[in-house]
């Protein structure tokens, strides 16, 4: 299936056709960096939306618009031209979107405990429940007995598997993944991913991550293929089964 006509409604990752149930929606959305000759185009009038408990992969090559596209659902950059909504969320969106990124995000002075806590404490959560909700959530991705390291001490799996619970302590509603298994070997990415997996299942999220690695666009049920800043196809499938060991 093709994406539809920017004049047209959003395309559903699910079909539903239901633009107001979408819990983020773009419309012609386009990413300019730069002015004049030297603009560069990230993404050209993209036309999706993503519903409640979609799992939806964004893949193709480095350079194509995938972490471009991801920024304009998290509201991390503005669109050059179209929209970007997120009509099922909150006033402020931002506090029912998680984020997971391909780098390093922990911050190094705090411990992993304070780590996945800090954005309930930036929310306004006390510190206590705050550390109470992080730590129960490094327990649900078999991270607990980390707690108490330092970012320094940690793999590159153990730190992504820590990103994941920070969101998952956050409960969201939409959770964004930019190439979260794209530095670590396969067996890592895979039970990374199925900590990902595990997370919106569990709180009931929607999931987006962009990939350039067909084996993770294979454990999801909708693929957008991108290039060159343009969506290019979607496709629905039965995901793939776990294969992490």
């Amino acid at each position: 299936m093709t994406p539809r006509d920017p004049s047209s409604p959003p395309a559903s990752a699910q079909e539903s056709g239901n633009a107001r149930s979408a819990l983020v929606a773009c419309r012609d959305a386009a990413l300019t960096f730069g002015l004049g000759t030297r603009a560069v185009v990230a993404v050209h009038g993209a036309s999706l939306s993503v519903q409640p408990s979609d799992r939806l992969a964004v893949v193709g090559p480095s350079g194509s618009g995938k972490s471009s596209l991801l920024h304009l659902l998290a509201g991390l950059e503005r669109p050059t031209s179209g929209t970007v909504t997120w009509p099922a969320l909150a006033e402020d969106a931002r506090n029912e979107i998680g984020l997971v990124f391909q780098g390093d995000s922990l911050i190094p002075a705090l411990d992993v405990a304070e780590n996945t806590a800090l954005p309930l404490v930036l929310a306004g959560r006390h510190q206590r429940q705050a550390r109470e909700a992080a730590l129960d959530a490094l327990a649900r991705v078999d991270a607990a007995a980390l707690a108490d390291r330092l970012p320094e001490e940690l793999s590159g799996g153990q730190a992504q598997g820590v990103a994941v619970a920070r969101v998952l302590a956050q409960a969201p509603r939409l959770i964004l993944a930019d190439e979260p298994t794209g530095r670590l070997d396969h067996a890592t990415g895979a039970h990374v991913l199925t900590a990902l997996l595990t997370a919106a299942d569990t709180t009931g999220a929607a999931l987006v991550i962009t990939t350039h690695d067909p084996s993770v666009a294979a454990r999801l049920s909708t693929r957008f293929t991108m290039r060159d800043g343009r969506v290019l196809t979607v496709g629905h499938r039965s995901p793939d089964r776990e294969t992490d060991s």
